[in-house]
Formats: C-alpha cells, sequence, structure tokens
C-alpha cells in the first residue's frame, strides 16, 4: 500500500486550492446503566454503570476531481465496578471512501479504509451500541486502493481496465485468516453508436492469499446484450465461464453460466430489472426492484451467487441508511452536497443506525453460495417517519469446513456449513415538537443451521427521546430491552434492561 501513496499524494496536490472541504470535530458523552453488561445468562449476570467519552471527526469534500467521504471515533470506557476486565476499555472506529482524477477522462483511483465491531457468528448477540461489550465480536480492518484506466474509442466502444489491492485483517488472527488479494478487471461495453443493441464484455481475475487457507483463484468470463424494445422496456440475455480454485478438499468448482432477463423503467421514480438463468451450482435469479413517491421510498432485492466474509466486509453497509434517505429527501433537496447534509441531520436526530441488517455477515474463512432476499421501506410524513429493513439469507458453503474449525472449535466445526437467516429491522419516529422527538425500534434476528439444526433468536426494543438544542447540540434518553441465545456452545440464553442518555456536540 505504501508503494501506492505518492498516486494518492498526487492526487491531493492536483485537487485545488480553494476546495470546500468540510471537517467538523464531534464529542459525545454517555451515561449507560444496564443489569446485564457481558449478557450472561441469570445466574451470571451482574449491573454496572459504564461511562463512555467519544471524540470524533467527520471530513466531507465533493468536487470535480476529489472526492472524499469519511468518519473516525474513539471510545473509551471507565466502568463504576472494575468491569473493564472482561470489556474494552476503548474501542476505535473509522471509515472513509475517496475518489480522485488523476488525468482527466483517462486516469482514476478508488480508495477505501474502514475498522469496526463484526460479529464472531451468526449464533449470539446481535452488534449493537453497546460498543464496551467483547461478546460475539471481533475488530475486523480493511483497506483498499484500485486505481483504473478508462478510454473511450469514438462513440463505438468504452473501455476499463482496473487493479484493485486490498486487505482484511481481524483481532481473531489465529481464528479468522487474515488475507490479502490482488484483483484486475477488464471491461469493454458499447458506445453511443449503438441504439437498439446495446453489447458488453468482461474479465475478472483474483488471487487471493489467505493466513489460515492459503491461496485461492477467480476468474470469470462473460459477455451481455441489451436489446431496447423502446424507451422504457429492455431485453438482456448474459452468458460466461467462471472458475474457483479453493485450497484443500473444497477443489475446483468450474462450470458455464447463462440468465436472460428484462429492465423496465416506466418513469424517472420507478425502475425494475430482473433475470433468470443457470450457474454450474444451480438454478440462479436476480430481482433489483425500486420506487419512490414524494413521501416513500421502497426497495425490493435479490442476489443469488458465490461470496466470502472478507469481500462483504469490503462492501458498503448490508442497507446504507443514508443511501436510503437519500431517495426519500431528493425531491425536496435536489443538490446533493445539501441534501448529504439534511440526511446526515436527519439520522443523527432520529436515532437511526447507519446501517440495517450488518449481523447478516459473520466470521468464515469459506467460499459460500448466498442468496439474499430485501425488501426496504422509509417513509416521511408531517410528524412522524419510519424505516423498515426485512430479509432472508440462506447461506451454504462450497469450500473446506476445516478452514472453519479453529473459528468455531472441532465440535462445531459444521456450524457455518448451512445457515439461514430472517430478520426485521424497524424504526418509527414521531416529532413531539420543533425540537423534540420520540422514538421506537425493534430488532428481531432468527438463525438456523441446517446442518446440525441449533436455532439462535435475538430480540432488541428500544424506546427514546431526542432532544436538539441548537444544529450543533443533540440529547438523546434511551431504554432498551434485549434477550437471545448466548451461543451455539450452550443453550443458556441472556435478558438484559439497559437505560442510557447521551449529549453530542459538534464544533
Amino acid at each position: 500500500m505504501l508503494r501506492l501513496a505518492p498516486l494518492t499524494a498526487a492526487i491531493l496536490l492536483a485537487a485545488p486550492a480553494h476546495a470546500d472541504w468540510r471537517i467538523a470535530p464531534t464529542l459525545s458523552v454517555t451515561e449507560t446503566f444496564t443489569d446485564n453488561i457481558n449478557l450472561r445468562d441469570d445466574e451470571f449476570k451482574h449491573s454496572e454503570f459504564v461511562s463512555q467519552v467519544t471524540p470524533g471527526i467527520t471530513v466531507f469534500r465533493n468536487g470535480p476531481r476529489l472526492s472524499v467521504s469519511g468518519t473516525a471515533q474513539w471510545h473509551q470506557f471507565a466502568y463504576l465496578h472494575n468491569s473493564g476486565r472482561n470489556n474494552n476499555d476503548s474501542q476505535r472506529q473509522y471509515s472513509g471512501v475517496l475518489r480522485g482524477t488523476v488525468v482527466d477522462d483517462l486516469l482514476f483511483v478508488d480508495a477505501s479504509a474502514s475498522r469496526g465491531l463484526r460479529s464472531v457468528s451468526a449464533f449470539g448477540p446481535n452488534l449493537s451500541n453497546d460498543l464496551y461489550n467483547l461478546g460475539n465480536r471481533a475488530e475486523v480492518s480493511t483497506w483498499s486502493i484500485s486505481p483504473s484506466l478508462m478510454r473511450r474509442f469514438g462513440n463505438t466502444a468504452n473501455l476499463q481496465a482496473r487493479y484493485t489491492r486490498d486487505s482484511v485483517d481481524s483481532s481473531r488472527r489465529t481464528l479468522f485468516g487474515n488475507s490479502t488479494s490482488d484483483t484486475g478487471s477488464v471491461v469493454l461495453s458499447s458506445g453511443t453508436a449503438f441504439q437498439s443493441v446495446g453489447w458488453g464484455m468482461n474479465y475478472y481475475r483474483q488471487n487471493l492469499d489467505n493466513a489460515l487457507t492459503g491461496e485461492s483463484t477467480t476468474e470469470m468470463l462473460g459477455a451481455n446484450l441489451r436489446y431496447y424494445l423502446n424507451s422504457r422496456l429492455s431485453l438482456t440475455a448474459n452468458a460466461g465461464y467462471d472458475r474457483y480454485n479453493f485450497e484443500g478438499p473444497g477443489g475446483m468448482n468450474e462450470g458455464r453460466n447463462w440468465s436472460g432477463g428484462f429492465i423496465w423503467t416506466p418513469s424517472q421514480r420507478t425502475s425494475l430489472q430482473a433475470s433468470l438463468g443457470r450457474h454450474f451450482f444451480g438454478q440462479t435469479g436476480s430481482l433489483a426492484a425500486s420506487h419512490r413517491s414524494r413521501r416513500t421510498v421502497w426497495n425490493v432485492n435479490y442476489t443469488d451467487g458465490i461470496t466470502t466474509s472478507r469481500s462483504q466486509f469490503l462492501l458498503p453497509a448490508t442497507i446504507d441508511t443514508t443511501a436510503l434517505l437519500d431517495g426519500l429527501f431528493s425531491a425536496s433537496f435536489p443538490d446533493p452536497v445539501e441534501r448529504e447534509r439534511v440526511v446526515a441531520a436527519y439520522i443523527a436526530a432520529n436515532g437511526l443506525p447507519p446501517s440495517l441488517a450488518d449481523s447478516v455477515n459473520y466470521l468464515s474463512n469459506r467460499f459460500m453460495r448466498q442468496k439474499m432476499l430485501r425488501a426496504s421501506m422509509a417513509y416521511r410524513m408531517a410528524r412522524s417517519s419510519a424505516v423498515l429493513n426485512a430479509y432472508v439469507s440462506e447461506r451454504v458453503a462450497l469450500s473446506d469446513q476445516q478452514s472453519d474449525s479453529p473459528l468455531l472449535g472441532s465440535q462445531l466445526s459444521s456450524l457455518n456449513n448451512n445457515v439461514r437467516q430472517r430478520g426485521i429491522d424497524a424504526s418509527y419516529t414521531y416529532q413531539l415538537n420543533s425540537r423534540t422527538s420520540a422514538i421506537a425500534s425493534w430488532n428481531l434476528r432468527r438463525s438456523y443451521s441446517l446442518t446440525t439444526d441449533i436455532e439462535d433468536l435475538q430480540r432488541t426494543y428500544r424506546l427514546g427521546l431526542t432532544r436538539r438544542w441548537d444544529d450543533r447540540m443533540l440529547g438523546v434518553v434511551e431504554l432498551r430491552h434485549r434477550t437471545g441465545g448466548i451461543g451455539a456452545a450452550n443453550n443458556a440464553g441472556y435478558t438484559e434492561n439497559a437505560l442510557s442518555a447521551s449529549l453530542s456536540m459538534q464544533f
């Protein structure tokens, strides 16, 4: 990564001196009382007061040559009864993305970095805002840098060549293999000269090196066609060949694939894209539907393909609350910079999480076939608003289960073989007056192992009040109730009740 630092520096130097940077330091103070700080069963649980101080910073710029968006926070904890020996003393989080233009219309670079807590297993307590808790969690750090070359051949064709170097690192190093990968891709697509038929060809290759499972390679070769019946409806066809080479008994998986479908966009507010086909691992399909009205946003998505936990960590959040609300506010705030500020303020004032369904992913060193159906909705009325997300996912492991033995133990090594998860995340806000709102949220996640018949159910309920004194100061009082299983290793369950109060300031 250091070898690419001069390239990033060149981009920063190329940015105009009058660039519109927005840098906002933040500080929040939170006091929490919980009757079960470690989420243990009733026999072993104990109560605790937790004090939390969180300084942070937000950086944003959206310019013609350089776009940057990032946040960083440091969480420092103090415990009344010295419970820190079983919990975090501190925890840091950050995430950021960069998009730069090195040479106009030719050379670009994308970069990203993140660090935060992730679920170790699908069976155990969900990730929540109790960052002091160590149970079923691990810190995962990622970085990625990706230069790309784009070239137009008149109005006949467009070429994009991209190289990506990325890394995923975990605090559970002896369990979840730290890994790096080198990925190259080439995409050739039709230009504006083709009015009624669009075409494209692509090639992708990834070399992955995992500290626990060794080396693996992924290769994909494909071609696609799109025939425009009219300005709103078009037909699509795809064909290709994929090859996955896993380390160990998982061996080689390869074969042809094809699919056919359509794209329908009856208006700027509504779109529907669907396909049905076959892969070497069986029948597959995809769906992407969205609709936006004056006060609502609706999204339905279905995907089916081969993935890994590390690739999910490198992607944006499973359900990005900001992206969902961006469509909701697009009519009222057409300027993207102003809309970004309004959405961020709305999320903070209503106590919404930055992402939904984040607990779908968990640590695994294996290649998996993942089927995911997800539906999300947001609405905003004069005094009330709500965000709802529901999902069903099924993961079937393809590579050797021995790669997860250190992670889960020999007795539970098959737990991640086939996992089905279902969940609902819902948040409702009612504005009592111009500065005060009442909030309520509900989270439910059910995980089921198709191999071992182990089942886990997690529930979280929240009620709270938010009070904004001015544009830079926000207070939140919240009551939380949680229940669920502790983990697959035993049949115990936990119950937690907690009360927290926080004050957040932006400077």
